[in-house]
């Protein structure tokens, strides 16, 4: 008798990472003429990544960096959520926050994909921040991992293929 095989769907960020990012685009930051006499700063404070500058476009050069290094160190730019650039006294900042997890609506989305568009045999259950997804055959789990390895939402990860 053929047992299921299973993986699961997570959304994780390695924070070692993020802190790497964040440190070479402040020595970036720091360097560069073009930031220079313009209070540009980024700094991480508790979950919130915190962007300052004097305009609004040097604010969103520091994004743009800030992104750039995230990017190079293979951290998924869907994992950072960004708000608008808002006025603060002389400055203006944005306030960026890394997103860990599955949302509810998101691990509905996903599993209505695999229902309608993912071979018969595959199912698919909430647990928490992750999905499960089960079946008795590998290949029907590998051919799920390929529909949803360009899934728009979120940054997925599929971790514990058994």
């Amino acid at each position: 008798m053929a047992s299921n095989s299973t993986f699961d769907i997570v959304s994780k960020v390695d924070k070692q990472e993020v802190s790497n990012a964040l440190n070479q685009a402040q020595k970036e930051i720091a360097q560069r003429y073009d930031f220079r006499n313009v209070g540009a700063e980024i700094d991480f404070s508790g979950e919130t990544i915190l962007m300052r500058a004097n305009s609004e476009e040097r604010v969103k050069a520091v994004l743009d960096v800030f992104q750039s290094k995230l990017v190079k160190r293979n951290i998924s730019l869907k994992s950072l959520e960004t708000g608008e650039p808002f006025a603060s006294g002389k400055e203006y900042r944005i306030e960026a926050t890394i997103k860990e997890g599955i949302a509810q609506d998101v691990a509905k989305k996903i599993s209505k994909i695999i229902r309608e568009d993912g071979p018969k045999s595959v199912k698919a259950t909430i647990q928490g921040d992750e999905l499960r997804v089960s079946s008795k055959s590998r290949d029907d789990l590998q051919e799920t991992i390929a529909l949803l390895k360009n899934f728009e939402d979120a940054a997925l990860q599929f971790v514990n293929f058994r």
